[in-house]
């Protein structure tokens, strides 16, 4: 039933989005993304939530020359993990001591792998960093493995270089979020498995 998928894609992305903020309070490193987004923030003074929404607005926009299309997903996903992860933030404390932090961290990845099977396995639209990656397979022929490496090295290094928190928890994101992804996607297929790619990204 569809409004069972848009619960699910909505439950997913809400618990990405808390997987992002746990991930930011154990203060151990972000994922790409996020490294840029906090170089971001300490620059303009803006949320992490919000300038994930307006990155994520920006990155669609890229998808036109790419002509790739969004679904309810897409907008979902710019959205609610921005609004989630601020909420989260806003809610959760600063965790003290290595084992809160370590602790955060791995509950942090695995929740964020939880979150992207689940919104991944309604097949309601990619997230538009995934649209991104398919788009420069499709158009240039970049294979997605290169595209999402080259994108996410670019914007790692920029918000490293403002700021952003890089370390650990940026390896442990970067070698964990596939084989996650992959162990969750069954649990959450809500279409044909054919149809359905398996894409770590998040957002």
């Amino acid at each position: 039933m569809w409004g069972l998928r848009f619960i699910q894609l909505l439950t997913g992305l809400c618990v990405f989005g808390l997987g992002a903020a746990l991930m930011v309070r154990a203060n151990l490193g972000l994922d790409p993304w996020n490294v840029f987004h906090q170089g971001l923030s300490g620059l303009t003074g803006l949320s992490l939530g919000l300038l994930s929404i307006l990155s994520g607005v920006v990155v669609m926009l890229l998808w036109i020359p790419l002509r790739q299309k969004p679904g309810i997903g897409t907008i979902a996903n710019i959205l609610v993990i921005g609004l989630s992860l601020d909420l989260f933030l806003w809610m959760l404390p600063e965790f003290q001591g290595w084992p809160l932090r370590l602790g955060a961290l791995a509950l942090g990845v695995v929740l964020t792998g939880i979150g992207s099977a689940a919104y991944i396995g309604v097949g309601m639209g990619t997230g538009p960093r995934d649209g991104l990656m398919v788009g420069l397979n499709q158009r240039l022929g970049w294979s997605i493995r290169i595209s999402r490496m080259l994108v996410e090295v670019v914007v790692l290094a920029i918000g490293w270089l403002l700021g952003g928190v890089a370390g650990v928890g940026t390896v442990v994101f970067a070698l964990a979020i596939g084989p996650l992804v992959q162990l969750f996607l069954p649990w959450f297929q809500n279409k044909p498995r054919e149809q359905v790619r398996p894409k770590p990204e998040a957002g």
